[in-house]
């Protein structure tokens, strides 16, 4: 098992890297060009301006969080780490604050007026004719009113915490008094959208002109009605983001799931990353505020009138098909669709399915059918993301219950999704199975699966395998592939990551399957090698990579010595990729693309030309230092030629899309003489072309997001 060296400071004689945060940030610019494009439907713009506000606010709770915890370290210690933490904070912020601009002006200038253009109107609480004020009033009343707790600022308010990624209202009130003077208090109160069921208000639609409005401006035109003593008032929104980086020893003992439920309840206490606020606040205001809330001028961060932009992802369609990308029916896959026992057909061959194209019920058909089947003895699987309501998770459960040996690993430690993955682990326990957390020192992030059953005396397995998650819901728009198999070349090497997980021992030998830390990071350095090998023995030398992210120096500088050996390198990178293409002596056989798009790029996929006799790898894991050495994670290979030959398809589409392809300069990649192809939707095409025409009709509707 492989040990992660101790981070030197780079000195100028080392290859050039581009700053992780800032590669990073770079990726998220690139969503929000997705809702500056007037190409895309404008219902699905909005959700893309969801989606880059969403993932800012991860950004600060987890790694702005980082950054500063790493500025408070001893200088000492600080001065073992790659970069300086302070420096790249001035660069992140002056990025972001840069981003968000835009975005301010994208909402404005361009979503605003489409909407206008379809006759969606987001008023404001100045917008409102006398219809309109009378019947947002009543729904104040109605519905609003009882939500509302506001908490008057004054000197007996020594301290009041504002919850992490909730919406406030800071309100200035004031009257004049006879003698002149004037009266003034300050309040906050929360705007209470979970309680309200969203953050917009719909409100009667008139001769086909369509009205909606903010939560958050409703309550400010009702403001002389919640405070009937005051006759002029200021408000102006603020959201705080709080640490969420768990500090728990990353260790596997009986306490660990009370130490994260602990941790969780920490989450939410967790000291501010940032502070948003509307710059039009007034100053005696913004004082106030931070005097009584403890937060200081390091946290706070220019916003905008409207803060939480996430909540966009609730934002009324209007039953308007139109404005929404056109219906993707999920596509049935056309050998699984007909066998009435998934475990039967995948006796004979191996299967592969790629979602978010075609359906995700195989996965649950294959659970369902073994926790049922009685010749099952044994069902095994790793958790790290599971659904809400996960149907995979229920399975594993009735397994446990019909007497089957069950073992699930579970990771506590799955960001965002621990308080999920504890429930399912309680379920589980209480079922019978053997549920393990996880493993020292390590996060589990592999999707592996595992069914035994006795057919005629003798044990035979069954695997899955897969780059992403046991999820339903997030199938539906993550693009990933799984491999159903009874291959034993797998299945014994799947049998040993089990055992792994069970016996903690890190001398496996594995013979097909790559696993991290024990010889992941070893096989595809050898691989790397080769190419580079027959590079300089004049052989034709490639490799086509695609992760969602890259980022560990020792395989960049293995990536730019091959370049500089001859090797041509193809990498398609979705987020983050801190190596620099097209350096003249270093890089200029690399080429780097990503593609952002209607799905998720989620899947990893390694390719290596291997003179001729090309080695494919799909795989659960990036390039980043953290997944080859601190987590568990699965590549495998594909030996049946037309499932490789579908993978390779779908790769060698992905690498001429020219529609959604940009460079990491977040350029659009547009050929002399393009195509106009858009990879996702020409793999749909593809896998569609596979169904036979009598079984079109079975295709499901797209389930919405």
């Amino acid at each position: 098992m492989e040990k992660e060296k101790d981070k030197k400071p780079r000195t100028s004689s080392e290859p050039p890297y581009i700053n992780r945060e800032l590669s990073w940030l770079a990726f998220n610019y690139r969503v929000l060009q997705e809702a500056k494009d007037k190409n895309v439907p404008l219902l699905e713009r909005i959700k893309f301006m969801a989606i880059f506000s969403s993932n800012l606010d991860e950004y600060f709770k987890v790694r702005v969080a980082t950054l500063k915890r790493l500025i408070k370290l001893k200088p000492k210690t600080r001065s073992k780490l790659d970069e300086e933490p302070q420096e790249t904070l001035e660069q992140v912020l002056k990025e972001v604050h840069r981003q968000q601009e835009e975005f301010g002006q994208v909402f404005r200038d361009g979503i605003l007026a489409d909407l206008r253009e379809h006759d969606i109107h987001l008023l404001t609480e100045h917008d409102l004719n006398p219809e309109q004020e009378a019947w947002v009033h009543d729904y104040f009343e109605e519905t609003l009113e009882p939500l509302l707790l506001p908490i008057i600022l004054d000197e007996t308010e020594t301290h009041l915490f504002l919850h992490d990624q909730t919406v406030y209202l800071s309100v200035k009130m004031w009257d004049t008094t006879e003698a002149g003077c004037k009266s003034e208090r300050f309040a906050m109160l929360e705007i209470p959208t979970k309680k309200h069921g969203g953050r917009f208000v719909k409100l009667p639609t008139v001769d086909e002109h369509r009205h909606v409005m903010f939560v958050d401006d409703v309550i400010r035109f009702c403001l002389p009605k919640l405070f009937p003593q005051y006759k002029a008032f200021a408000s102006h929104a603020i959201k705080v983001s709080r640490d969420a980086e768990l500090d728990i020893e990353e260790e596997v003992s009986g306490s660990l799931m009370a130490k994260i439920q602990k941790s969780l309840k920490k989450r939410e206490t967790g000291y501010p990353a940032r502070l948003l606020y509307d710059p039009a606040m007034p100053q005696d205001l913004l004082d106030m505020m931070m005097a009584h809330t403890g937060i200081t001028e390091d946290e706070l961060v220019q916003g905008s009138k409207y803060h939480n932009f996430r909540d966009f992802f609730g934002f009324p369609d209007f039953n308007l098909p139109d404005l929404k990308y056109d219906p993707q029916p999920t596509l049935i896959h056309p050998q699984l669709e007909k066998e009435p026992s998934l475990l039967a057909a995948m006796k004979e061959r191996d299967y592969m399915v790629h979602y978010p194209y075609q359906s995700f019920d195989y996965v649950l058909r294959l659970f369902e059918e073994a926790a049922q089947d009685p010749k099952v003895t044994a069902m095994s699987a790793t958790l790290y993301r599971v659904a809400d309501k996960s149907k995979v998770a229920k399975a594993l459960v009735k397994a446990a219950k019909n007497g089957k040996l069950v073992t699930v690993v579970v990771e506590l430690k799955a960001r965002f999704d621990e308080e999920s993955n504890i429930f399912w682990a309680g379920k589980l326990q209480k079922a019978g199975a053997n549920v393990i957390f996880g493993a020292p020192d390590l996060k589990v992030h592999s999707k592996v699966g595992l069914i035994t059953r006795n057919e005629k005396g003798k044990l035979v397995n069954y695997a899955y395998l897969s780059t992403g998650n046991y999820n339903e819901t997030t199938s539906t728009i993550y693009a990933d592939h799984a491999l159903f198999t009874s291959d034993k070349r797998l299945t014994k090497d799947v049998e040993q990551v089990f055992n792994f997980f069970i016996d903690r021992q890190t001398d496996k030998k594995f013979e097909h399957l790559l696993m991290a830390p024990i010889n992941m990071r070893q096989s595809f350095t050898k691989l790397i090698d080769r190419e580079i090998k027959n590079a300089k023995k004049g052989l034709t030398a490639s490799m086509i990579l695609k992760m969602n992210a890259l980022q560990d120096t020792r395989m960049i500088k293995k990536l730019y010595e091959a370049s500089q050996a001859g090797v041509k390198v193809q990498l398609l990178v979705r987020g983050i990729c801190c190596l620099k293409p097209g350096v003249k002596g270093l890089s200029e056989n690399i080429e780097v693309r990503s593609i952002v798009d209607r799905y998720l790029e989620h899947a990893r996929v390694y390719i290596f030309h291997n003179n001729g006799d090309e080695k494919l790898y799909i795989a659960s894991a990036d390039w980043m230092t953290r997944n080859l050495n601190r987590r568990v994670e699965v590549a495998f290979p594909l030996y049946q030629p037309d499932l490789v030959e579908q993978v390779r398809h779908i790769i060698d589409l992905q690498l001429q899309d020219d529609t959604k392809t940009r460079t990491v300069d977040n350029s659009y990649i547009k050929p002399d003489a393009p195509t106009n192809l858009r990879a996702q939707y020409a793999i749909y095409d593809y896998l569609r072309a596979m169904v036979p025409a009598d079984q079109t009709e079975a295709c499901e509707p797209e389930e919405k997001e």
